[in-house]
């Protein structure tokens, strides 16, 4: 199925971004003449890996039948230094906390978003270097 954003300049380097009846708005740093008053659009591609990732990882842990954890999920970007500035590492964390949590069903999950479901990243692997730590309960395993 075809997904369609509509774009609409507000004012300054303001957009206002709609995607399925959502409404967002991206801007640029005040010293390239925006107002900070939303997110950059190349950001919003590690929130899109993130997310996608995380859905995943998610869905197959509860397949796994396990469901008792929190989960927070750091994506960061390492741009180059000449334009276009793109990302050419990308690391994303996940921190699993919990007791009595399955190192290799919270592997397998990972695993398995990276290599054979999450969109985003088989884009994003195309091009930038991308970097997966796990974490359980503050150690990386």
């Amino acid at each position: 199925m075809k997904q369609k954003s509509t774009i609409t300049f507000l004012e300054k380097m303001a957009f206002d971004v709609e995607l399925n009846g959502h409404h967002f708005t991206i801007d640029a740093d005040e010293q390239v003449g925006g107002e900070d008053r939303g997110p950059r659009p190349k950001a919003l591609m590690l929130s899109s890996l993130g997310g996608c990732t995380g859905m995943d990882v998610v869905s197959i842990l509860q397949k796994m039948k396990v469901t008792k954890y929190d989960l927070i999920i750091d994506v960061t970007g390492e741009p180059t230094n000449v334009h276009p500035k793109v990302y050419h590492t990308i690391t994303i964390e996940f921190k699993f906390t919990g007791s009595n949590l399955p190192e290799s069903k919270i592997k397998k999950a990972v695993e398995l978003s990276e290599t054979r479901y999450c969109g985003v990243s088989e884009m994003l692997r195309k091009t930038v270097k991308l970097i997966t730590i796990i974490y359980i309960n503050g150690e990386e395993i």
